[in-house]
């Protein structure tokens, strides 16, 4: 019995739920990003929503003013005027470059272009070119006085045309950003449909679905949450449109104003203005409308599915 007894004693006892749920080295591998997202995302955060509430007066200094500030940017034409052409933006540019992603993702799935790595990686290639060096080499394409497009037409006795010009700005910069982003998407559509066993397309074909039919019924229904994904994405980078107006400004300055885009106006008030205060203001309603945005693409969507 004695020795039983320090037998058992002698023999480890098993970890509980509790001790295995919390103990090992899961929490220092969560560290890292844990400290992280808490330095350089949600303190910064708080410290802009701190800023908010306060204004800087000639007569008084810092004082609290609660929530004046958002009241205010409510009722600035300036602000409304940049989420207005932000939002026109969006609708004009973010179809346009995801219906050229989702052609060139399924040509590439297809099977029948040859050269295909090629082609995907000439189509991506342009995602891999920073945002300011792209648009400082479309604006020298775009130049009225010194493009390309402008010489060509001077030697063929041709007025030059006006890319920057106010009615044409809008889609200039449409022309940019799909030209910097189509590749990125079609990686992640294209990603997609690589995933979509193959036992579906043999037995489409087995039924007589042509290359169409299996593309409609096959692999669209296949792209959806890939789809929303991008498109969650779209809205995001849409609304923070920036260095693209910001550079291009400097060639075309009576027709980009410092608050074209509501993210450049917020820019423009706490480096060019000095108004901190009202700058993190217009930062958190530009993120506001970010997540109320994104949330009626995803209402949209859940919706759609359920039908």
């Amino acid at each position: 019995m004695a020795a039983t007894s320090a037998a058992y004693a002698r023999k480890p006892r098993r970890a509980g739920p509790s001790r295995r749920r919390f103990g090992g080295p899961g929490p220092l591998f969560v560290a890292p990003f844990l400290i992280l997202f808490l330095l350089l995302f949600l303190a910064p955060l708080g410290y802009a929503a701190y800023l908010s509430l306060f204004q800087q007066r000639l007569i008084g200094g810092t004082v609290f003013v609660g929530l004046d500030n958002y009241v205010t940017a409510l009722k600035d034409p300036l602000l409304l005027y940049g989420i207005g052409r932000v939002a026109l933006f969006f609708l004009i540019q973010v179809p346009l470059m995801l219906l050229l992603a989702l052609v060139f993702a399924l040509a590439l799935d297809s099977g029948l272009l040859r050269l295909a790595r090629v082609i995907r990686l000439g189509i991506f290639v342009p995602y891999a070119v920073p945002s300011v060096v792209a648009a400082l080499m479309w604006g020298y394409l775009y130049g009225p006085d010194f493009g390309p497009f402008a010489q060509l037409s001077r030697d063929l006795d041709l007025p030059a045309p006006h890319f920057l010009s106010e009615s044409r700005m809008l889609g200039s910069l449409a022309n940019i950003v799909t030209w910097e982003f189509v590749g990125y998407n079609m990686i992640i559509l294209y990603a997609a449909l690589r995933t979509v066993p193959q036992d579906l397309y043999e037995a489409a074909a087995m039924d007589g679905a042509g290359a169409w039919r299996i593309a409609w019924s096959i692999k669209l229904p296949a792209l959806r949450p890939a789809l929303l994904l991008t498109l969650l994405f779209s809205v995001i980078g849409s609304f923070q449109l920036f260095n693209e107006p910001n550079l291009l400004m400097k060639i075309a300055p009576d027709v980009i104003s410092s608050s074209y885009t509501a993210n450049l106006y917020s820019y423009s008030l706490a480096f060019t203005g000095n108004q901190l205060n009202y700058a993190a203001t217009v930062s958190f309603l530009l993120g506001l409308v970010i997540v109320i945005a994104s949330y009626v693409v995803l209402l949209t969507a859940n919706r759609r599915r359920a039908a």
